[in-house]
């Protein structure tokens, strides 16, 4: 029946609110709660306002997610940054696109494939030869969940990318940071190392394998690396800190399960519990930037403060043996 004048339509819409109260109340408060939990997911911003002029920052797998909204912000603040990439059409994309986002050109690219020792070892001689100063080494690439494939080297593809490309990398780089310094090497890892172990007798999974468990061994393999490289850097002037960014919607996770009812049920947890890559960077640039963490080193970073890591990544004598093991892996202690 049609509503006669403006009253019959109050009229109405009180009785429908006396109706439906209780249905009404709840649907407030979860809308609310769900905006509650979409904030507190975002977690922590970085405040600091250091301009990087004079500065050269080096980014591993910066050509999307994290890795280039970091590389962005890096740029904004007057840093050269150095984009160190597999994919050299992506990457020179994104370098395009970060130069006239920020109107730093001071924006370059490398060839970095982590899953080729003789890929990490042309990039780090690159950027020796090309660069006079190296200010922060933002570990940031890695592959998760992948089936089960090997590097180029014959290692499990995930612990041979996150970890040991990256263990390799960083070691080259070492002299040119120290002549820098202070400079910063910051280890982008993640909350999955919690569930890590080491398993030294099948470092490469052949025994057995499981996407999920070689990732983690992956992450803590990062965190015990920049535990034991701290130790070793102490004096030098070069701080190292690793760091979980978050839950983050990136293509880190495309070689996940996405059959469509995976997809159809997963949409509302991406949309209010994942990390935008802009959320997501918020912590390296923290640990790059800030002014406060000038002589901090050794620690594990989550939303932009200290975070206690897993009992396992305080095994002093794991991280050592994990450094013995991955330098005779990829062929340092042969220095070639």
């Amino acid at each position: 029946m049609p509503f006669k004048n403006l009253s019959d339509v109050s009229t109405s819409a009180k009785e429908f609110v006396q109706d439906h109260k209780i249905a009404i109340a709840c649907t407030v408060t979860t809308a609310c709660g769900l905006i509650a939990l979409k904030r507190y997911m975002a977690g922590g911003v970085c405040r600091s306002k250091a301009l990087m002029n004079g500065k050269t920052v080096l980014i591993t797998g910066a050509n999307t997610g994290i890795g280039k909204e970091t590389a962005k912000d890096l740029a904004s603040r007057g840093a050269r940054v150095l984009l160190a990439c597999r994919d050299i059409t992506k990457a020179e994309r994104a370098a395009e696109d970060i130069r006239k986002s920020t109107g730093n050109k001071d924006v370059v690219v490398y060839i970095l494939d982590l899953c080729s020792l003789k890929s990490v070892r042309q990039c780090a001689d690159d950027v020796i030869k090309k660069e006079a100063r190296l200010d922060v080494l933002i570990n940031n690439a890695g592959v998760m969940w992948t089936p089960y494939w090997k590097t180029k080297d014959g290692f499990e593809m995930q612990f041979g990318t996150n970890h040991l490309g990256h263990f390799l990398f960083t070691n080259l780089l070492l002299d040119l940071l120290k002549k820098s310094a202070p400079s910063r090497i910051i280890n982008v890892s993640s909350l999955a190392h919690e569930r890590g172990t080491i398993n030294f007798d099948d470092l490469n999974s052949e025994k057995s394998y499981s996407p999920a468990k070689a990732y983690s061994q992956s992450k803590l393999a990062n965190v015990l690396f920049t535990r034991e490289l701290s130790k070793r850097l102490q004096g030098t002037g070069v701080t190292a800190n690793s760091l979980h960014p978050g839950v983050i919607k990136t293509e880190l996770g495309r070689y996940r399960d996405t059959t469509l009812w995976r997809r159809i049920l997963f949409v509302p947890v991406i949309l209010f519990v994942f990390k935008t890559p802009i959320q997501g960077a918020q912590t390296t640039i923290h640990c790059a930037v800030s002014k406060d963490l000038t002589d901090v080193s050794g620690k594990y970073f989550s939303d932009c403060v200290v975070k206690l890591e897993a009992p396992q990544a305080h095994d002093d004598e794991a991280a050592a043996k994990l450094w013995t093991v991955s330098e005779e892996m990829v062929g340092l202690t042969q220095k070639s």
